[in-house]
């Protein structure tokens, strides 16, 4: 049984690898849905992410469908108390920004499409910064002292509006971001590196990095001249482009041979690695992608393989 990683401050134990739910309700129907979720928490897994707004791109969708999708599986499996929910508001296209009111209306919503009475791990999903600091801590606040958010969390935000959200709870004793979701990975460092990561490190916030396979890249099935057939293919592609993609896929075979393991899994063991991350989000729309994943609990690679790996991402 793979060691369980507390979350940052909080009082939540998760699995090092969440499982992305951007793909139900898109990519991934009912029936895939529900077999991805079963293998995962099979495989250990107890982590779960996404937010109000998956999959409102999709046509005819409206937003709330990856909601929907793992509350119907927590009912049917009777799974509640085994995992933990993380989702998101802000992005919802009836519920846009963070404005207190939208935050309350927009749990109320989740709530009831994940068929729960509490979210474990909350997130302002996008920054709204026409809302100040303090009302959105306080929208927040109000959650979890009702009992209906267990933890707050934020993504997509600015390291200064981040450290003012963590002032303002510090002084008035309010609830207190506990993690961070960045957008962080092998071919994208500097969207986390920097301000963000030492603000989130000197606050104790763990974080959990989306586009963690660089929306399929460091899978390694992007190839020169090997066409892909996804839905996220051509911002993944775009990747081998660049000198930097190209000594990452290099450095990744190396070192994937060296261990008998999936390219993916080493992208991830570099992530888990990294000051501060607790758990990369990876999504599977097949039962068949999910070992790479879920195998970054047990793959530890040297000191020398990461400095390979931070060298070609440099």
């Amino acid at each position: 049984m793979t060691s369980l990683r507390p979350l940052g401050p909080s009082g939540l134990q998760v699995f090092p690898l969440a499982l992305g739910g951007n793909v139900f309700g898109w990519t991934a129907d009912e029936d895939r849905t529900f077999a991805v979720l079963d293998a995962y928490v099979a495989s250990g897994g107890n982590f779960i992410d996404t937010a109000d707004s998956y999959s409102a791109w999709v046509p005819g969708n409206e937003g709330g469908e990856s909601e929907t999708l793992i509350g119907k599986w927590l009912a049917a499996r009777s799974r509640r108390d085994d995992v933990v929910i993380a989702t998101k508001v802000g992005a919802h296209p009836a519920y846009k920004g963070l404005s207190p009111t939208t935050i309350k209306e927009a749990a109320e919503a989740s709530l009831r499409r994940l068929g729960t009475d509490h979210i474990d791990l909350y997130y302002t999903h996008f920054d709204d910064e026409s809302v100040p600091v303090e009302d959105i801590i306080t929208a927040l606040d109000q959650l979890v002292k009702a009992g209906t958010v267990r933890e707050i969390a934020a993504s997509n935000i600015s390291p200064e509006r981040l450290r003012a959200s963590l002032d303002f709870s510090e002084r008035e004793g309010l609830a207190r971001y506990v993690a961070l979701q960045p957008h962080y990975n092998l071919v994208s460092r500097d969207t986390y590196e920097g301000a963000l990561q030492d603000t989130a490190a000197g606050a104790g916030l763990a974080a959990v990095p989306y586009f963690a396979l660089a929306s399929g890249f460091l899978t390694g099935k992007y190839r020169p001249g090997t066409p892909v057939e996804s839905a996220r293919a051509e911002s993944a592609g775009k990747h081998l482009q660049t000198e930097r993609g190209r000594n990452v896929l290099t450095a990744l075979d190396r070192i994937a041979q060296e261990h008998d393991a999936e390219i993916a899994t080493v992208a991830l063991a570099w992530l888990a690695s990294r000051p501060t991350v607790t758990a990369p989000i990876a999504s599977a729309r097949t039962v068949e992608q999910l070992p790479a994943l879920v195998a970054v609990a047990d793959l530890r690679l040297t000191g020398q393989e990461l400095a390979e790996l931070n060298g070609a991402s440099a």
